[in-house]
């Protein structure tokens, strides 16, 4: 398997992290890559996350990659320095950093632009007192924040960033701080392998957690974080498509997420985690990769496939070997199924959000029925305790819809978090991005409208079963299933993949033909496509 696709992936994407980046060596914005505050003057405040950048630049002007214009360009290693002594002077007094809003102090993006930034530092020769003294900063600041909501991703990104600072700094302050939080990370996997992310689990940040404790494991070897890892990487196993996709709106938090980087730094000890990066890796080449080239989020991907094919190991294993039957994780709520050349993904969580390939081609995509009505929407794809019972041939999973989150940013909503953040916020904003959380991602209230879904297999043939009932339709204008749809807010996810490009199923005109309390049905068969409704 040719590393090198991860190489060009990640070089396609430094022309646009250069444009994102104010270069005029003049400006009193020098080294921001945050466009819409320098360029644009449409926001009041730099995203501090936007300064992650300068990483996948680095690794761009370190690495000897064939056919790489920006390798040891002067210009470029000026550019990163100044990203970083950009990251030290725009942060607050005591090191932290805003995403969203003005005095949010946001965990996750003062841990990401950190290692961005000490990464950076190293791999260009930086030594600079103002750099120096904003990774004291920003490093003490992190060993003291707790944010609210299980994020493991972010905790161990963390525990990193305080033993990478020590390292750089020559001191052991964060030392326990880094341990303490790695124990948290620890303590929030499951016997099935997965670490919780928000209301459960998401196999795309899964990879991104693997990817940061395998840096650790490198720095500080344990058989506890050994352990931990390879019980990841067997739970992500499980979640390679066939066409090499991985995962997708089945999960916790919708992602297509997949960090490449852990499984070559523990693939000497753990081979499956090569075996799954050349899975992956195929279906790179034959663009079934998510696309991630948006102004926030360009940043993860582009970094992490560069040292993925930096620290690339060159013995592959034999593939992946692909068991039939059923593998259900009871925790995660999530089961695969295999009989023949049909496979199931499906998240009992979620009301039976489901993927189904027929060999390696992804044949249908269904995040269950969305209803408009009076002017809101309703959907069966929100965490909740569904009820799920399942038998040797059959899976049945039954609930209510629950209103979808369409919050949107109005002139007097931002004028009041502005108004909040200047005043009462800027001393509590965990507070703020608490309620935040609960408006835009874990809270849910049922609408009425209930479900029922029922996968049926017949020797290679899966047959899915689905009702939705009201106790009156009246209001309703519309009625679908959805092939990609989510209603959370989740900042790397909604990204494209080429298998949302299966329709919509639009059940319209079933709905007119409806008598007042008469159910929706409808029933496909897998993989002929043949249905009814």
């Amino acid at each position: 398997m040719s590393r090198d696709v991860l190489a060009r992936q990640a070089l396609r994407q430094i022309a646009t992290l250069l444009t994102l980046l104010d270069r005029n060596r003049h400006s009193p914005t020098y080294g921001c890559f945050d466009r819409n505050y320098w360029h644009y003057r449409m926001i009041d405040f730099p995203s501090g996350m936007a300064q992650e950048f300068v990483l996948p630049l680095a690794l761009a002007w370190s690495l000897d990659i064939p056919g790489n214009p920006y390798y040891r360009d002067p210009s470029l290693r000026d550019w990163v320095e100044a990203g970083i002594l950009y990251a030290a002077k725009s942060a607050h007094g005591d090191g932290s950093c805003d995403d969203y809003f003005p005095y949010e102090r946001a965990g996750g993006a003062a841990a990401f632009s950190l290692l961005a930034c000490l990464d950076a530092a190293e791999i260009i020769g930086l030594d600079h007192p103002l750099a120096r003294d904003f990774f004291d900063k920003r490093a003490t600041w992190l060993a003291g924040h707790q944010e609210s909501g299980r994020l493991s991703n972010h905790q161990a990104l963390i525990a990193l960033c305080l033993e990478l600072a020590g390292r750089a700094l020559g001191t052991d302050r964060w030392n326990t701080a880094a341990t303490d939080r790695l124990a948290q990370v620890l303590s929030w996997q499951t016997d099935e392998g997965w670490f919780w992310e928000y209301e459960g689990c998401d196999p795309g940040y899964l990879t991104l957690t693997i990817s940061i404790l395998a840096r650790l494991q490198q720095i500080n070897p344990s058989p506890q974080l050994a352990e931990a890892l390879a019980r990841a990487v067997k739970f992500a196993a499980h979640f390679v498509h066939p066409d090499g996709s991985f995962g997708g709106e089945y999960g916790s938090r919708n992602t297509y997420n997949f960090f490449p980087h852990g499984f070559e730094l523990i693939g000497e000890q753990n081979p499956d985690a090569l075996a799954i990066n050349d899975l992956f890796l195929k279906g790179l080449e034959n663009g079934k990769g998510p696309c991630y080239a948006d102004d926030h989020i360009i940043g993860h991907h582009t970094w992490n496939y560069l040292l993925a094919w930096r620290d690339f190991r060159p013995n592959r294993p034999a593939p992946l070997e692909r068991q039939q039957g059923r593998t259900y994780f009871t925790e995660a709520k999530l089961l695969i199924e295999r009989r023949g050349q049909t496979t199931l993904f499906a998240a009992l969580n979620k009301g039976g959000v489901f993927k189904a390939f027929d060999g390696d081609k992804l044949i249908c995509s269904d995040t269950q029925f969305s209803v408009q009505a009076l002017g809101r929407n309703a959907v069966g794809h929100l965490i909740d305790d569904y009820k799920a019972d399942l038998s040797e041939d059959t899976i049945a999973i039954s609930g209510s819809l629950g209103w979808a989150k369409q919050t949107r940013m109005t002139t007097v909503n931002l004028i009041g978090l502005r108004t909040v953040m200047f005043t009462l916020g800027r001393f509590f904003p965990n507070l703020i991005r608490r309620l935040l959380q609960g408006l835009l991602i874990t809270g849910k209230k049922a609408a009425p409208y209930a479900f029922q879904r029922t996968f049926v297999w017949t020797g290679e043939q899966l047959r899915v079963e689905d009702e939705l009932s009201a106790t009156s339709w009246a209001g309703v204008t519309d009625v679908a299933l959805g092939s990609d749809q989510t209603s959370i807010y989740v900042v790397m996810s909604r990204t494209f993949q080429c298998g949302q490009m299966l329709p919509w199923i639009n059940l319209r005109e079933a709905l007119n033909d409806l008598e007042p309390g008469e159910p929706l049905k409808l029933t496909r068969t897998l993989p002929d496509h043949h249905s009814e409704a």
